[in-house]
């Protein structure tokens, strides 16, 4: 059974956004196409909002704009670019499902997202690698671990997934050591933040369409004053120091912040979104030569998180990591960036409380290798022999927006979440308005546009949106 899940909002609450920096990498083409409207600016008027321009947005928005041309769509973006956090600051890597629960729609998505990735990246001329992966048994003891997740991508329908031995093994990943290993010829890496700005310069090619950057939403009310919650005829969406806008339907895709968006309109007050931070290491220009693709651990079923790997990039380097930290801010991409909202809601978070007494000592441990690179570089031995920590420099970090429920429990699954009028007025004013996608995990980018599929599907369902 497909784990996609809908929730009717009855309460309300209101809550303020997160401001942050800001992200200029964008396509000069889509560049042209944004549209950073100034106080003077006359209000408009949109049938459908996107809060969010990441790429699961901007994959969403393109998607209903291509079966909905006649809609007026925008997007909104509270940075200066778009795919400024999660989008622009992750490994590049285009899964092909091998890890994630068989039946799932995480599975599906990735399986139908892979195949959609390099059709458009071809269509389009985006580049890309078909470099492939080894998942790494170390031990004997890996191995019927091993097999369990060579039998989960089976189920999954990955396609040219195979078994290999050691022989096979060293002719892929000469400098690589284990047992035994799955081979994904088919896993890839591409720059994401240039697939979604291929996203928007699809996007704005209707010249209906809008993407509005600088546009940090403060709230989501009724156009009637009186009712702020009866979104029937529509929803007035207001930012910080722009004007607001009127739009009759409203898609949330607001990634780290989800939660807090969702909840401006009245949402659910879970799943929460707690910050970690992965911080990578890179190697050494002179030593990249020491990884040909994607090397990656069978992974630990007593731990949450994966683990290290190794995985060359469009840019040229070989990413080392990435650890997994709590963050001090849902932004913050260094160790000594603290927000104190940010902080404090998570560490008082129930959820968060019981996941870090369970994992406390694994806790620590990242810590200390966030530190001290002689440890990271340890465990990047158990593959990779070779790697000293001379080979090794800091590079990038991400953030992951981890959603959890008051358990403990990290929501491993798409979530959204519909909002409809209470039962008691007529049948118009309990027609949904707003639809929020609470949590879209890894590998999100990977399956941005079979997700924008179930997203336009739903929307198109709740919002009674039919072609002209």
């Amino acid at each position: 059974m497909l784990a996609l899940r809908f929730a009717t909002v009855r309460r309300l609450s209101t809550l303020n956004g997160v401001a942050a920096a800001a992200n200029s990498a964008a396509s000069a083409t889509t560049q042209s196409a944004i549209t950073p409207s100034t106080p003077t600016s006359k209000p408009q008027e949109f049938d459908v909002g996107v809060i969010g321009g990441g790429i699961v947005g901007m994959a969403t928005a393109r998607e209903l704009s291509l079966r909905l041309p006649q809609l007026r769509i925008a997007v909104f973006e509270k940075e200066s670019g778009l795919g400024a956090h999660q989008t622009g600051h992750n490994s590049g890597v285009i899964h092909a499902g091998i890890y994630y629960k068989p039946g799932s729609l995480k599975a599906k998505l990735c399986v139908e997202g892979l195949r959609l990735t390099y059709d458009y990246c071809d269509k389009k001329n985006i580049p890309y690698k078909k470099c492939g992966k080894l998942i790494v048994a170390r031990s004997e003891e890996e191995i019927p671990g091993l097999k369990a997740l060579f039998d989960r991508g089976q189920q999954n329908n990955v396609p040219d997934l195979r078994m290999i031995g050691v022989d096979e093994m060293k002719r892929i990943e000469p400098h690589c050591v284990g047992v035994q290993a799955i081979h994904s010829p088919v896993t890839g890496i591409v720059d994401w933040l240039q697939v979604t700005n291929s996203y928007a310069d699809d996007f704005t090619a209707n010249e209906r369409n809008r993407v509005l950057t600088n546009h940090e939403v403060t709230s989501l009310d009724s156009v009637d004053p009186l009712n702020p919650r009866a979104y029937q005829h529509g929803v007035v969406v207001s930012f910080k120091s722009k004007p607001a806008v009127r739009c009759r339907y409203i898609i949330t895709c607001a990634g780290m912040n989800s939660d807090r968006i969702a909840q401006k309109a009245g949402g659910q007050s879970e799943p929460v979104m707690v910050p970690i931070r992965g911080e990578y290491l890179t190697l050494k220009p002179d030593r990249r030569n020491l990884v040909n693709g994607l090397i990656y651990p069978v992974p630990d079923p007593t731990l949450p998180f994966l683990g290290v790997h190794f995985t060359p990039t469009m840019k040229g380097d070989v990413l080392l990591g990435p650890n997994a930290v709590f963050a001090f801010a849902r932004e913050g991409y260094k160790f000594f960036d603290i927000n104190p909202r940010d902080m404090f809601s998570a560490l008082l978070f129930p959820g968060f409380q019981r996941l870090a007494l369970k994992y406390w000592k694994f806790g620590m441990g990242e810590m200390y290798r966030s530190r001290f690179l002689s440890a990271q570089v340890k465990l990047l031995q158990d593959y990779v022999p070779e790697v000293t920590i001379n080979d090794v420099q800091r590079g990038m970090a991400g953030i992951r927006a981890q959603a959890m429920d008051h358990h403990g429990n990290l929501v491993d699954d798409f979530v959204f979440e519909t909002a409809v009028q209470p039962e008691g007025g007529p049948a118009a004013s309990r027609t949904a308005h707003l639809l929020h996608v609470r949590n879209a995990p890894s590998p999100g980018a990977t399956s941005s546009l079979a997700i924008a599929k179930v997203i336009s599907d739903k929307a198109q369902e709740m919002f009674n949106l039919r072609q002209a």
